[in-house]
């Protein structure tokens, strides 16, 4: 049976959005979507006997701690004032409560799932699929979740040219008369990430590493502005949403 850490990422000084984690979102908490799927998963994994599933918070601020607990997540780690700076890479984040999670929990991790506080829109059914996914492929190290691209570097994506024109971002070899057929491009979403243990060693982090895709077929974005967190609010509190959240 695997081991997995389920790692909640959610500092105090967010930027663009002020307290964003820890805003309601309808009756939830925008943490509590990702500890109700990281809750759920674990439960799932534990029934099937597939795995068993540790989830851990990576915070600096006592409130977000205090309202993970009301959702049942409690833990004593506090995120080092150098990784909840504005510079701070999110693998580093996730590399030291992975270390601090093993040395407490006296364990080896064979996975490690990243759900992101900000763009809850996955599904129960995605992590898993997405896990046997990564399961699937021995040579891959990481995987993290995609939509579609709105807008196509081969088709209506241009960039600046030093001398004032515009081009294409992707030179097609045949010119491409409509987005359909322009070869399919991927955004990443930012909703989850799968790592296996052997990522986080100094050799494969951010340089060697190997990654793969997971296709969301169903919207999901990050909540990078406050229209994004109203857009959301609205498909919760309106029912609009062909799929459940929590």
């Amino acid at each position: 049976m695997q081991s997995i850490l389920i790692t909640i990422c959610a500092r105090g000084g967010s930027k663009g959005i002020p307290r964003k984690n820890i805003k309601l979102i309808g009756a939830t908490h925008v943490i509590g979507y990702s500890i109700k799927h990281a809750q759920k998963f674990a439960a799932l994994m534990k029934s099937k006997g597939r795995a068993k599933v540790y989830i851990e918070l990576s915070t600096d601020d006592i409130e977000i701690k205090e309202i993970a607990k009301l959702y049942g997540l409690k833990n004593n780690y506090t995120r080092s004032p150098e990784l909840a700076n504005d510079t701070a890479g999110k693998q580093d984040v996730i590399k030291d409560i992975l270390l601090y999670s093993e040395k407490v929990n006296q364990v080896k991790y064979d996975l490690i799932l990243d759900l992101d506080v900000s763009a809850p829109m996955r599904t129960l059914d995605n992590l898993v699929e997405a896990y046997d996914v990564i399961n699937s492929l021995p040579k891959i190290d990481n995987l993290f979740s995609v939509s579609e691209a709105k807008k196509n570097p081969y088709f209506n994506m241009v960039e600046m040219n030093s001398d004032g024109t515009c081009s294409l971002s992707k030179t097609p070899k045949e010119p491409i008369l409509s987005r359909q057929n322009a070869p399919k491009v991927y955004e990443m979403n930012a909703s989850f990430y799968y790592y296996k243990r052997h990522f986080f060693v100094p050799e494969k982090m951010y340089l060697f590493a190997k990654s793969t895709a997971f296709e969301l077929k169903h919207d999901s974005f990050d909540f990078d502005h406050q229209v994004d967190m109203d857009f959301f609010e609205y498909l919760i509190v309106n029912n609009k949403l062909n799929f459940e959240i929590e």
